[in-house]
């Protein structure tokens, strides 16, 4: 049996190896973060041809509680040695395989992270109150645990299968298709479909015969860049987003959806370009189809491809199209961990059957509250439309690790928001609830 650790992360995506960043340079914090994976890597299916982030390069791992931090996007560039041509190319956003590249450097770096470490259960030790972690390798223990095993591909109900054929957006790359002379559909509205149709229109995997992109939205919509849009992923908001009620935080994650689920204008536009090129300027006969206001009804298998049945959203239109490759960029969705069964009975869930979570990440259950089970990328319905994002992962990690040492190892104090979002009366109600919250922790 190990020693016993402070802090165990689950699962090495971008998540926790920000908190494991951010850990090491606490002095006596002793952690582990487990992968299933040989080594670390982040989207590898999706790192297809100019294709950026969203996120600024400053929102990285550690920057925005601790810049001085080793592991920081600048710290990368010039470990590099290219900082100097970096700056040259006033780029606002990186490109996703230098991200990546950076994220490969931090892990690489990080001597807490341990991989090929396939996760079978966690449970707790009521008498030792520890958590206890089993791999096919060992028995672990510690105070705290931290999920991050992110989430699986969701596809639509009627897809029965997944081949060269038939795939998610998550797997482009790593497929690498040949799609000369093919018949293609993309399904998926948001970013990731919009990289897929224009690399596609560009022959990047060969000349397709026809290229279709259907969406269920009415139009490709762009993403909702405005300054105070932005004010949604500031630590500020997300604390005032916390308090709201059940109903009211529905609302506004439906309408702020396009601060994070749109395509860039550059994309939009790259691709209009593209098509009126070819269309109108080269006067090629179409053979690429916007198919917006369509949902995928139903899926057949047809020769060597599909047949897929549309059902139009504005005038209820029933459409068929042949296809030989089916490309979804559909998303994906939360999974409950087998590995939690022990736990299943301990932990609180909401009316609509989600981890019931404390403004600092840790899921509500029956267990010393000194004992934390922390969660990250699975709180959107609690936390708001940043909690998927990369935009407060520093922030969210230095929360994460203030509660799990018990101090306030990293300031996150601030200067008071751009933006009144509570009322007056409620802002006061609030504040005393987070009060009794963390005078009661």
């Amino acid at each position: 049996m190990n020693q016993p650790l402070d802090f165990i992360g689950i699962g090495v995506g971008p998540f926790n190896l920000s908190i494991a960043a951010l850990g090491s340079e606490v002095t006596g914090f002793n952690s582990k973060f487990f992968e299933r994976k040989p080594h670390f890597s982040w989207h590898p299916g999706m790192m297809v041809p100019d294709c950026h982030m969203q996120t600024s390069f400053l929102k990285d791992l550690v920057s925005a509680v601790s810049p001085t931090n080793p592991y920081s996007f600048l710290n990368y560039l010039v470990k590099r040695k290219k900082f100097y041509r970096f700056l040259t190319t006033e780029q606002r956003t990186v490109s996703r395989e230098e991200f990546a590249d950076y994220l490969d450097w931090a892990a690489n770096g990080l001597e807490t992270l341990e991989f090929s470490q396939d996760i079978r259960s966690v449970d707790f030790d009521d008498q030792q109150r520890q958590f206890v972690v089993t791999t096919q390798r060992d028995v672990y223990r510690a105070r705290h645990i931290c999920l991050g095993i992110g989430k699986r591909p969701k596809l639509p109900d009627c897809v029965s299968e997944q081949n060269d054929r038939c795939f998610h957006a998550s797997e482009m790359s790593l497929r690498n298709p040949d799609l000369s002379d093919k018949r293609v559909t993309v399904i998926g509205g948001g970013q990731s479909g919009a990289d897929l149709f224009l690399n596609i229109f560009r022959a990047e995997w060969g000349q397709p015969k026809q290229l279709n992109w259907i969406s269920r939205r009415n139009n490709y919509n762009a993403l909702d860049e405005a300054a105070f849009a932005n004010e949604y992923f500031t630590p500020e908001y997300v604390e005032s987003f916390y308090t709201l009620s059940d109903s009211a935080k529905q609302r506004m994650l439906t309408e702020q959806k396009m601060t994070s689920d749109g395509i860039t204008s550059g994309s939009l536009l790259a691709i209009y370009q593209a098509m009126y090129h070819r269309f109108e300027v080269l006067r090629e006969k179409p053979w690429a189809h916007l198919l917006p206001s369509r949902s995928l009804a139903a899926m057949h298998a047809s020769g060597n491809g599909y047949q897929l049945v549309t059902h139009h959203h504005l005038d209820q239109g029933k459409e068929t199209f042949d296809c030989d490759v089916v490309i979804f960029a559909t998303g994906y969705q939360q999974d409950r961990p087998a590995f939690l069964a022990p736990l299943a009975n301990r932990l609180l869930t909401t009316a609509n059957d989600e981890y019931r979570i404390t403004p600092d990440f840790t899921l509500e259950w029956q267990g010393p509250s000194e004992n934390c089970l922390f969660a990250v990328n699975a709180g959107m319905h609690s936390h708001g439309i940043a909690e998927p994002q990369l935009s407060l992962m520093a922030w969210r990690s230095a929360r994460i690790l203030n509660r799990a040492l018990g101090r306030d190892q990293f300031d996150l104090t601030s200067t008071p928001a751009v933006i009144q979002w509570r009322s007056q009366q409620a802002a006061v109600t609030a504040q005393a609830a987070h009060d009794a919250i963390f005078n009661f922790n």
